[in-house]
């Protein structure tokens, strides 16, 4: 028997999705369109949201995401961070390079946990919250592959995009409902060796998606 699910609960995350996916904003009409609604169950939709903050108006009339978005995803990132620092640490330790959870935000990848190693001479320092395009750099990369819906390729892997001299390889995390993420390590010199490093940070990715499900 398939599971019961309620219409309009379904058409106000669709809403938030489309507005999340479109910072410059929509008008009614257009958001009615692309959720292939009448004009009028869009505006009950962006109506009730907006009663809870999560659906704003410009002053040109333009929807955005509103600010109660963040305080549902501001309980979401200590769960995140929580549930990834051992298997990160696990990754850190082992390939002796920094590693970390990145998570997309719209066109932006926001790098969410850092590990670095303990017993390396040097290794990159990589700053909590810094941000660069989903489509650089391995980890923005990989979780490119999730939004491309590609299943085949295990992981990205990237030289320089971000940093001169920086290697990077990155894991999507997949099967979690929502997250856009991925898993992966950051070092500078030589480039990375996948046969060694990719089964550990692919390995990782799964232990942080199985710790989320």
């Amino acid at each position: 028997m398939a599971s019961e699910t309620s219409q309009t609960l379904d058409r106000g995350i669709r809403v938030l999705r489309v507005l999340a996916a479109t910072p410059d904003g929509l008008t009614v009409t257009e958001l009615a369109g692309r959720l292939d609604v009448n004009r009028t169950v869009a505006h009950r939709l962006v109506a009730t949201l907006e009663q809870h903050g999560l659906v704003r108006r410009s002053e040109r009339g333009q929807l955005h995401l509103g600010m109660g978005v963040l305080a549902l995803s501001g309980a979401v990132h200590p769960l995140l961070r929580d549930r990834a620092v051992p298997p990160l640490r696990q990754l850190a330790e082992t390939v002796g390079c920094t590693a970390h959870l990145t998570i997309a935000d719209g066109d932006e990848a926001v790098a969410l946990v850092v590990v670095e190693p303990s017993w390396t001479d040097y290794h990159v320092s990589y700053r909590i919250g810094s941000r660069h395009p989903v489509a650089q750099g391995a980890a923005g990369k990989a979780i490119c592959l999730l939004r491309d819906g590609d299943t085949t390729t295990p992981y990205a892997v990237t030289t320089g995009e971000l940093q001169s001299g920086a290697h990077g390889l990155a894991c999507p995390v997949r099967g979690v409902a929502g997250l856009e993420a991925s898993v992966g390590i950051v070092t500078l010199g030589g480039p990375v060796d996948e046969s060694v490093v990719a089964p550990r940070v692919v390995r990782a990715a799964r232990e942080v998606a199985l710790s989320l499900r």
